[in-house]
């Protein structure tokens, strides 16, 4: 066979290779070609490019998409976490049956371990003491129905009390009492003291009172104390005498002149405790008018006759204030 016939052969191989549709476009399948509208054999299918894709995806989006895995590992982390610590701390409760409970009657048994919780649902009572060696929390109210003893108590809300008895109460904050207070015994105050309302005493003894308003007294004003003592001046003449009744505050002098008394000094008050300064001395004759006046110091007063004491008993009121 010659080059011409080799070439035709090559040229009908190619044909038969592929066809051609109305349009002009050929159809090439793996087991050679078929006119249009016949089944076609497999494709041939494409390399999946790696780098094509992540050129397609926008850098943000990836960006967005680590913080959303890590945010979820985080949240993941910490549950785990949780779960854990919650297991841990879960006590398990354990129930007592009849039997059991009726072994606890006079006997000393040990029920279950720190982790185990004691659960009983009816009333209980304990005919004997109870010892509680840790805390105890009680959820409701307690009530007491005899005496309390402790040695300590630490109350850090409002407490609210129907009767105290304490041999011993130290209060370091401050104390509001809404209602009446009586103590028995004395009251001793290291500083000072604020009454917003009348203060009712029988009895008030102190060593020093001052005031910074009016003084009102509704009764009578009893000086008390020491009766002062008294000496007759060289005035009141022969066997004459003076005598003092009352206290440094007030007082009476009485006076009895004798035979040759003139005028100068008749009677000398000593008070039974000096004032502090020369006090304001007011005296009054009792009775008859004289003339008289008087001299005082710190430690008392002295009264003068101004003229010659005629005779008979006459008396002076004194009133001494520092």
């Amino acid at each position: 066979m010659d080059n011409s016939d080799n070439n035709r052969e090559t040229d009908s191989l190619e044909q038969q290779a592929t066809t051609t549709d109305g349009t002009g476009a050929s159809t090439q399948t793996d087991g050679g070609t078929v006119d249009n509208g016949q089944p076609q054999g497999p494709k041939k299918k494409k390399r999946f490019s790696i780098i094509a894709f992540i050129k397609h995806i926008n850098v943000y989006f990836l960006f967005f998409l680590l913080i959303v895995v890590v945010a979820g590992l985080i949240v993941f982390i910490g549950y785990q976490r949780d779960q854990e610590g919650a297991e841990q701390e879960q006590i398990s409760s354990q129930e007592l049956t009849a039997e059991e409970l009726a072994q606890l009657s006079g006997s000393d048994t040990v029920i279950g371990d720190p982790q185990q919780l004691l659960t009983i649902e009816s009333n209980a009572v304990f005919s004997g003491q109870v010892l509680v060696r840790d805390s105890l929390d009680v959820a409701g109210a307690i009530r007491v129905g005899g005496d309390l003893s402790l040695p300590g108590i630490t109350v850090s809300g409002a407490s609210n009390f129907d009767e105290i008895q304490a041999n011993n109460l130290s209060i370091a904050g401050d104390t509001n009492i809404q209602g009446q207070l009586t103590l028995d015994a004395g009251v001793t105050v290291g500083g000072g003291g604020t009454f917003g309302g009348g203060v009712s005493t029988p009895l008030v003894t102190t060593d020093s009172l001052q005031l910074t308003g009016d003084l009102q007294i509704n009764r009578h004003i009893d000086a008390g104390g020491p009766t002062p003592s008294v000496s007759s001046g060289s005035a009141v003449g022969s066997g004459g005498t003076a005598s003092v009744s009352g206290t440094d505050s007030a007082g009476t002098v009485t006076i009895n002149p004798g035979g040759g008394a003139g005028n100068g000094p008749i009677a000398t008050v000593s008070f039974a405790q000096s004032f502090n300064q020369t006090p304001h001395v007011v005296v009054t004759p009792v009775g008859r008018s004289v003339s008289y006046y008087i001299t005082r110091t710190t430690s008392g007063f002295t009264i003068h006759a101004a003229q010659s004491l005629s005779s008979g008993s006459f008396s002076f009121d004194y009133i001494a204030i520092d």
